[in-house]
């Protein structure tokens, strides 16, 4: 997308902060006869519009502007703006374009969109599934890619991931055996590694307990999405050169390891 000189910018861009115009899609608000154009993260223009973004706004646009025509640079009249809005701040006026008006995008950015969240859902689902025909076991991502293509099952580019997971589930279901399960895992670093490996191992998951042993090794209890539990043996594995040990448990105040 290319700018074309128009009207005066308001307010000087700050690009350090903003997203570049290929991230960017299209929000259009028309009324009063005009129309109002601004360009932000597609992802950010969807929470926006569903009240859940909470960031900063500065982050998702492309530009701290308002257009009348944003392909060619063209902006509105700012008695128009005032009309409207009832202010000529880009800044007041950006959130309400998009919270009133439609979100523009081509088929290419719907691509992308539905490329990338398709990505997350399988990332999520692997972190969190497991094979409860294989003791629990966590599917590797490409097993979850492959049974999600066998089902048949689309990822909406415009819906959160955390709204699909469930139907991505019931999908799932009849392909291979899945849920979505926790598990609790005891670790134990030997002395000279708990000092620095328990500040990593304590921020996985939910640190149910802890104990200080007498010869200065340190013993957590931890709860986690069960597709994960990979993830820690191999984290204990690396901070404690090998050396460390874990254990699966039912109990979670059994401080016991293997």
């Amino acid at each position: 997308m290319t700018f074309f000189p128009g009207k005066a910018f308001n307010h000087p861009p700050q690009l350090s902060r903003m997203i570049s115009l290929d991230e960017a899609v299209t929000a259009r608000l028309e009324s009063h006869g005009e129309r109002f154009e601004v360009l932000v993260d597609p992802d950010a223009a969807l929470a926006i519009k569903r009240g859940e973004f909470d960031g900063e706004l500065e982050d998702v646009i492309a530009a701290r502007d308002v257009f009348e025509n944003a392909s060619r640079g063209d902006r509105p009249a700012e008695e128009d703006l005032e009309e409207v809005f009832g202010t000529t701040d880009p800044m007041e006026i950006i959130p309400e374009v998009i919270e009133r008006g439609e979100i523009q995008i081509t088929a290419e950015q719907r691509e992308e969109m539905q490329e990338r969240k398709r990505k997350q859902l399988i990332n999520t689902i692997a972190r969190n599934a497991v094979n409860p025909q294989m003791d629990d076991a966590p599917h590797p991502p490409e097993r979850i890619e492959s049974a999600l293509e066998q089902a048949g099952f689309t990822v909406d580019p415009m819906d959160p991931v955390e709204s699909q997971v469930d139907d991505a589930l019931e999908a799932l279901r009849p392909v291979i055996p899945i849920r979505f399960e926790e598990v609790t895992v005891a670790v134990s670093l030997p002395p000279e590694y708990a000092g620095s490996g328990q500040a990593q191992i304590r921020e996985f998951g939910e640190l149910e307990r802890e104990e200080w042993q007498s010869d200065g090794s340190w013993v957590g209890v931890l709860t986690f999405p069960a597709g994960m539990r990979n993830e820690l043996y191999d984290l204990v594995a690396e901070v404690t050169s090998g050396e460390g040990e874990t254990r699966v448990i039912k109990d979670k105040d059994e401080l016991s390891t293997r």
